[in-house]
């Protein structure tokens, strides 16, 4: 089953600062159909003003994922981490027990981000935070796992859920395949380009969620980087 969610017809307000488009109910945006996906609680698409973003507040109990897009955004929170995170990179924030963090565009050019947010299954535990880069050539053509929560994905950043957030580029014409089984869930959004899943195109920045698939077959229409969560 795949239920298109078309760019759009997300929830969206622009701040001037920031533009906001949320794929879920997030603060002044709510559709009790597009609550949560599973444990997927929150798919923001953010672009942020140079020289702005978001001043320090708080979060716990929260898997908060961060997929930069185009720009950086530099990260600063209570536990005394700062980090700048490119294009293409990700980071990971475990909430926990509680974290105050802010999360600025230090540019001179607008950073778009895809912020995820994943239910724990883990709680009460110290809260993290971590980045790592992830070129885009090494995904080439495939699904490369960045942030999981399972022991076996060793090279991706750790997150307390089971579930875990892919990305992967594919030139037009190209498939991928990933094996999701049917007692799970996934969401995927286009970056770039468009792909189809079986009889449905799914364009840049819209988002698909697909449930009951053994193995999600993926096809590039267009040349495509492409985000996706697993989760049960």
């Amino acid at each position: 089953m795949i239920d298109l969610r078309p760019f759009d017809s997300l929830g969206a307000a622009n701040h001037g600062w920031l533009d906001a488009h949320h794929h879920f109910s997030f603060a002044g945006y709510h559709d009790p159909e597009r609550v949560h996906f599973g444990s997927l609680r929150v798919w923001n698409d953010d672009a942020i003003a140079p020289q702005t973003g978001f001043p320090p507040h708080p979060h716990r109990d929260m898997e908060i994922i961060t997929y930069v897009r185009e720009g950086a955004i530099t990260h600063q929170d209570s536990l005394g981490n700062v980090g700048r995170t490119e294009a293409g990179d990700v980071q990971v924030m475990s909430a926990g027990t509680g974290i105050r963090h802010s999360e600025y565009n230090l540019e001179d050019v607008t950073t778009r981000i895809f912020q995820i947010w994943i239910i724990p299954t883990r709680e009460g535990e110290p809260p993290q935070w971590g980045a790592k880069p992830f070129p885009k050539g090494e995904r080439s053509g495939k699904f490369v796992t960045l942030a999981s929560g399972h022991a076996e994905d060793e090279d991706a950043l750790p997150i307390r859920t089971d579930g875990r957030v892919l990305g992967a580029t594919l030139r037009a014409g190209e498939t991928a395949d990933y094996p999701l089984g049917k007692d799970r869930k996934a969401y995927l959004v286009p970056a770039t380009g468009a792909v189809q899943i079986e009889d449905v195109r799914v364009n840049a920045r819209d988002g698909a969620a697909i449930s009951d698939v053994e193995v999600l077959r993926i096809t590039a229409i267009e040349d495509s980087e492409i985000v996706l969560v697993d989760v049960i």
